[in-house]
């Protein structure tokens, strides 16, 4: 039997893989999984990084296989798929026919069923909110042997626990999702260097109301008067250009490093170079959906530059009232702790509400960094900015979380208890019992 892990490989805990490849027998091969080691857990194609993909009794249900499209009317835009179809497979077919997912994550090779448990969200969080918000309806299966479709309308209930629901409340057998149109595959953006963090606030406030898509990288090595300085990317699609599917040359990671690329001499030298590399205030050009979207997708396997002990990323959200302060205090302390991140990302989310009841996204600050794990550095690190986000009144994302404690999830999601009630008894995640239940 083959084993599986989390994209951050942290915590090491390979899962057993329950293979599944027909609708039809889906829920039988569930129901035979969860008999065998008591609880289970649906596994798409791990892009997960923390152990909210980690079945508790390490024996997960692999929908990869169930990755078939349905139907799909060209006319307006609605598709119908398996969950283990892929947001690339879904790009493949939809682009060359004039239509985009209208929110994506920074990889392609989620899936669509995992795409709606995490609600994910992506650069245009300010102008359309969730992934959950263009899901129509879904069918699910239960372990006492029930199948129903949920929509706004009915099971509305099941329907708002599934989504950001961290695949606890059934199995998705197939989802209906409305897509995006667009007239060019070709994305126009705009990249600007901004030297500080009072500078992002100004350019995200100018800018973010005027484009579709807004983010910036962030140098969380930087200190003093250069605190959080980066580079502000906004884009929309081009209304002239192609409408093609990209096929990038890829390349591979081919093994686990002993040791990750990453400490604090490689940090700052990277962090310098793509800092100067714009050498210019603006920039401006036009490149493809796949360069803007999915950069690290051409890079297989890049989860093994972090080394055999794996990575956490931290990624939080913090209210537009503490914003501002709670930002400068959490790249602060990680500018002091000796560690850091290359691949670190901010940018501010809209007040659009999800209809799912976990979902993470809330109006305010979003920074995600990428951390080589070093249990004592990171533990150390982690409690410090937990606090932070804490007493600002922000939250952690539960789909890339590895170290939140109970209490601090119970307080940030305090819907919970909805969810628990909800909760299929033969899906158990690591993730979950480790902050419902001490």
């Amino acid at each position: 039997m083959s084993t599986v892990l989390s994209w951050g490989r942290y915590p090491h805990l390979p899962q057993e893989v329950h293979g599944v490849a027909w609708r039809d027998s889906a829920q039988a091969a569930w129901l035979d999984a969860s008999r065998e080691s008591g609880t289970t857990l649906a596994f798409g194609n791990g892009r997960s990084y923390g152990d909210s993909c980690l079945a508790a009794s390490g024996h997960v249900v692999q929908t990869l296989a169930l990755d078939r499209l349905i139907a799909a009317d060209w006319q307006t835009g609605v598709l119908r798929a398996e969950p283990g179809v892929t947001l690339e497979q879904i790009l493949d077919v939809a682009i060359p026919r004039g239509w985009m997912l209208p929110v994506t994550p920074g990889t392609k090779y989620a899936t669509l069923g995992g795409a709606i448990a995490n609600d994910v969200h992506g650069k245009n969080h300010h102008v359309r909110g969730t992934f959950g918000r263009h899901v129509r309806r879904f069918a699910l299966a239960r372990s006492d042997g029930t199948q129903f479709e949920c929509s706004p309308d009915e099971q509305p209930e099941f329907f708002a626990a599934t989504i950001g629901g961290l695949g606890l409340t059934g199995l998705i057998l197939w989802a209906e999702i409305q897509l995006m149109p667009i007239r060019s595959s070709m994305i126009a953006m705009k990249s600007i260097r901004f030297t500080n963090l009072d500078e992002f606030f100004a350019l995200s406030e100018r800018l973010d109301p005027l484009h579709e898509y807004s983010v910036a990288w962030v140098d969380c090595q930087s200190r003093g008067s250069a605190l959080g300085r980066g580079i502000f990317m906004v884009g929309d699609h081009a209304t002239e250009g192609p409408l093609e599917v990209e096929r990038r040359t890829k390349r591979i990671v081919p093994f686990t490093l002993p040791i990750p690329v990453f400490n604090r001499v490689t940090l700052r030298a990277l962090n310098e170079l793509y800092y100067q590399k714009q050498q210019s205030g603006e920039v401006s050009a036009t490149v493809s959906y796949d360069t803007y979207f999915y950069p690290l997708d051409s890079l297989l396997e890049w989860n093994r530059i972090y080394g055999r002990a794996g990575f956490q990323q931290y990624q939080c959200v913090v209210p537009p009232s503490s914003a501002r302060e709670a930002t400068r205090e959490i790249l602060d302390a990680i500018s002091e702790s000796g560690t850091g991140s290359f691949l670190a990302v901010m940018k501010r989310c809209g007040d659009l509400r999800s209809p799912g009841l976990l979902s993470f996204p809330r109006e305010g600050t979003s920074l995600a960094l990428d951390f080589p794990q070093r249990d004592a550095l990171n533990t150390r690190l982690f409690a410090r900015l937990d606090a932070i986000v804490s007493e600002a009144g922000g939250r952690i994302y539960p789909a890339k979380d590895a170290h939140m404690s109970g209490a601090d999830f119970r307080t940030a999601y305090p819907q919970w208890h909805q969810l628990e009630a909800l909760r299929d008894p033969a899906l158990l995640s690591r993730f979950w019992e480790r902050t419902t239940r001490t």
